[in-house]
């Protein structure tokens, strides 16, 4: 588990289930990924992620996440590939983040929550990057075999 914020007591949480897509434009190594920015009056406002939200109670991973590409991204997604899992404990809440591998979509891109969008490789060039993110851009430098950084620092 890691740690996203300050040392603070706090009593123990229940981690709240997210599933997350990492959308792939290709099958290969060379893939871009979509990264997108999180909206106005959300935690983390202005950081970027993999898109994706909260799993509602009898929901499964896959579903969760087709609903919430749809809701925030106008596309409706095919299979999602279930692929890691990492649990994340920030300030306002616990997750346990289902990530999936998506790489069909149908339909236009369009940032239903006045988001912002960027097709990706490594080294990610925009800032700042969501830290539950960053385990993912380190599966894809060993997927990839890059020795680089895996993103731009600051923000």
């Amino acid at each position: 588990m890691v740690d996203a914020g300050a040392a603070r007591p706090h009593a123990p949480r229940e981690p709240v289930d997210v599933a997350v897509g990492v959308l792939l434009d290709g099958p290969d190594a060379r893939a871009r990924f979509l990264l997108t920015s999180r909206p106005a009056g959300k935690a983390y406002a202005g950081y970027w992620e993999f898109p994706g939200g909260k799993v509602e109670p009898g929901e499964t991973v896959e579903a969760a996440l087709a609903r919430e590409l749809h809701e925030e991204l106008g596309i409706t997604i095919g299979q999602a590939h279930r692929w890691q899992v990492e649990v994340f404990d920030y300030p306002h809440a616990l997750v346990r983040l289902h990530f999936c591998k998506v790489f069909e979509w149908q339909g236009a891109f369009v940032m239903r929550e006045g988001q912002q969008m960027a097709w990706q490789t490594l080294p990610v060039q925009v800032v700042p990057v969501l830290p539950g993110t960053l385990p993912v851009l380190r599966w894809f430098a060993e997927e990839r075999g890059f020795t680089g950084a895996t993103h731009r620092e600051g923000g």
